[in-house]
């Protein structure tokens, strides 16, 4: 069996703050409620979550059990018990079981045994994910790209401490506690809110940028390729000693005094930085609590409350899915006073020896944006460029791609889904079995296929699956015009906004996002399809105006785009949104060429949207002219707001 990377072998363990010491906390005291840890790729993410279970204490659970449960609870929540008082124990190592982002929702929740049920007519049920997790950590990669409707799933189990499953015949319920830790790449977009809040903890990692550092990165990662069993073995000692220090920490956390006046400064601290709810008060003195246990204290200090923190509070103050996320560590010193930090541990049983695989770095705050310039141009000098600033976001009205798609499940555009309401069943498609439907499509014939008696005679033409129709999310590609014609400030700030709105409406949704740009001369693909809509607003906060207005040229790159991301990501519709005011002036013949290029990007079918922006009282009406070419919605910029359009309507009724 291959060995995993030693959990203490991980350059930058060791560090206060950091990754190693977030993961050790939530699985002293459970009750914290998990881990997330985000960072840019190549930073030991994986690698130290999945050497975690490796240097955790055993447990005891009840012999042949599925569940896991605890031979010392009085009332287990378990399908397979009762259990008698004297029934055997067994101790096994805590799992690690890993959540795929595809998996499916019988595949978490469990399901009918589908086998036994055709076979020997019986229902038994067979235990999920969830199930097998109870008790150990459920670890989730990529977590900010799992489906809707599993990230549900782990809400409701998280918060119940159970799992219940209603269907096919099965009514079963056990628990499932567990520890959740999930990874993720910024980059690659941004985590629901709600799941975001049931993270007790929150850690931000880097590569290092050190080159010593960085040497002993590389030097660790091609000792333990060359020889995993002789690397593994040279860290023995240490992963024994962190075992041990994580066992007395357990037994040390109940007994930790948490002072009134310490709990008060962890009130003081929620209410400094204006978090939401209670929850963060909760998970802060339950991390300090740990951390004092940790550290062989019995009771919590200063230093515990602000390790907690810098842990529990960076995630919970983020307003809106554009703000950075981080702690400001002048309002943390100002709260809890300015004395200096005490010496490290000396405990060489620390959670170390080592550090990230790649060198992660503590929770560090992060500052997204540029600045907005204050230079105003003017349309009457298009040579000149400026950077001007996007107003308050606001709801967007919902644009969708026409027909029925069969892309990922969202919540943008109509589609046949694996979830959503049935419509019936079908013999094809990828929905899920559909049991009853099965069973009425064998069931004329199985006299003719000599079932006299028992099992269920069933042949592949029989399978019938639900057909749902529920909403997928879609690629959202925006072509804004950046010239000259655009630049003046007041018109900029307003397309900028509806741009942001926009965005902001596509984070909700789990859409992709682009950004292509056209200004100058030619068309630049500002920002390439990514799940991160944080990205896509940073780019547009830094868009700058000025020039001609080479519209076809615009058209021509999201054509490029979209031809692209239809190879690679075939099941997700395009969405295009040209945000324009349809002058062309760029280039010889320019509105001839803008045509033919609108022409061309119709002709591939993609829905699109043209988003409107002139203003003023003389309109040349431009941009609805180019709606009519690419076969577009057209809709004014002012109507983008979910509000004026109900404004629009409320007017057309009172006439």
């Amino acid at each position: 069996m291959p060995q995993h990377y030693p959990f203490s072998a991980v350059v930058g363990s060791d560090e206060p703050g950091g990754m190693a010491l977030a993961l050790i906390l939530t699985t002293i005291s459970p009750d914290i409620g998990g881990v997330l840890v985000r960072g840019e790729k190549g930073t030991a993410k994986s690698t130290i979550v999945r050497a975690l279970a490796a240097v955790l204490p055993p447990i005891d659970v009840v012999a042949g059990d599925r569940f896991s449960s605890d031979p010392r609870d009085p009332e287990p929540l378990s399908p397979d018990g009762p259990f008698a008082a004297d029934a055997p124990v067994e101790s096994r190592p805590v799992r690690l079981v890993e959540l795929p982002v595809g998996a499916t929702e019988d595949r978490v929740l469990g399901s009918l045994h589908l086998e036994r049920a055709l076979a020997e007519g019986r229902t038994e049920y067979e235990p999920g994910l969830l199930a097998r997790a109870h008790r150990g950590i459920l670890y989730v990669d990529e977590v900010n790209l799992l489906h809707d409707h599993l990230v549900d799933l782990l809400l409701d189990a998280a918060a119940m401490g159970r799992s219940s499953v209603e269907r096919d015949g099965v009514s079963v319920s056990h628990a499932a506690r567990f520890v959740l830790v999930g990874t993720m790449n910024p980059e690659e977009g941004e985590l629901r809110p709600q799941l975001l809040d049931r993270f007790g903890l929150t850690v931000e990692v880097a590569a290092p940028r050190d080159p010593v550092t960085r040497v002993e990165v590389v030097r660790r990662r091609m000792a333990h390729d060359a020889d995993p069993d002789g690397f593994a073995a040279s860290y023995a000692d240490a992963e024994r000693s962190l075992t041990e220090r994580i066992a007395a920490a357990r037994e040390r956390v109940a007994e930790v005094a948490l002072s009134d006046a310490s709990l008060l400064r962890v009130a003081e601290l929620c209410a400094a930085f204006e978090v939401d709810g209670m929850r963060a008060d909760i998970v802060t003195a339950r991390t300090a609590v740990a951390h004092a246990a940790w550290h062989g204290r019995d009771e919590v200090t200063t230093e515990d409350i602000r390790a907690a923190a810098r842990l529990a509070l960076p995630h919970r103050r983020r307003r809106n899915p554009f703000d950075a996320p981080g702690l400001d560590e002048d309002l943390l010193d100002e709260v809890l006073g300015d004395e200096p930090d005490p010496e490290p541990d000396p405990d060489p049983g620390g959670p170390g020896g080592g550090g990230f695989e790649t060198g992660a770095s503590a929770p560090s705050s992060t500052t997204e944006g540029v600045p907005s310039s204050t230079t105003e141009p003017t349309e009457s000098a298009p040579s000149s460029t400026a950077t001007v600033g996007s107003g308050t976001p606001y709801r967007a009205r919902l644009l969708t791609a026409r027909g029925t798609g069969v892309g990922e499940a969202g919540r943008r555009s109509r589609a046949l889904t694996d979830n959503g309401r049935r419509l019936g069943t079908s013999t094809e498609g990828r929905g899920s079995l559909h049991l009853p439907a099965t069973v009425r499509a064998a069931a004329p014939h199985q006299v003719a296929r000599g079932r006299t008696g028992g099992a269920l005679r069933l042949l592949p033409g029989d399978l019938r699956r639900a057909a749902r129709e529920g909403r997928e999310s879609n690629l959202v590609l925006f072509c804004v015009d950046a010239s000259g014609s655009m630049a003046a400030r007041k018109r900029m700030e307003q397309v900028k906004t509806a741009i942001l709105s926009l965005l902001l409406d596509a984070y909700r949704r789990r859409d992709k996002v682009g950004l292509v740009t056209f200004r100058g001369d030619a068309a630049d693909l500002a920002l390439p399809p990514t799940h991160s809509v944080d990205v896509a607003a940073t780019r547009l906060d830094a868009l700058p105006a000025g020039g001609r207005t080479p519209l076809a040229a615009g058209l021509l790159e999201a054509a490029r785009v979209l031809d692209r991301e239809r190879i690679r990501d075939p099941r997700r519709r395009p969405l295009l949104v040209v945000v324009t005011d349809g002058r062309a002036t760029a280039g010889p013949d320019a509105v001839a060429h803008s045509r033919r290029a609108a022409e061309l990007v119709a002709g591939t079918g993609t829905s699109a949207v043209v988003v409107d922006c002139e203003t003023g009282p003389l309109r040349l009406g431009l941009a609805a002219v180019l709606a009519e070419h690419l076969r577009a919605e057209h809709l004014p910029v002012a109507e983008v707001s979910a509000e004026a359009l109900t404004d629009v309507v409320r007017v057309g009724r009172a006439a």
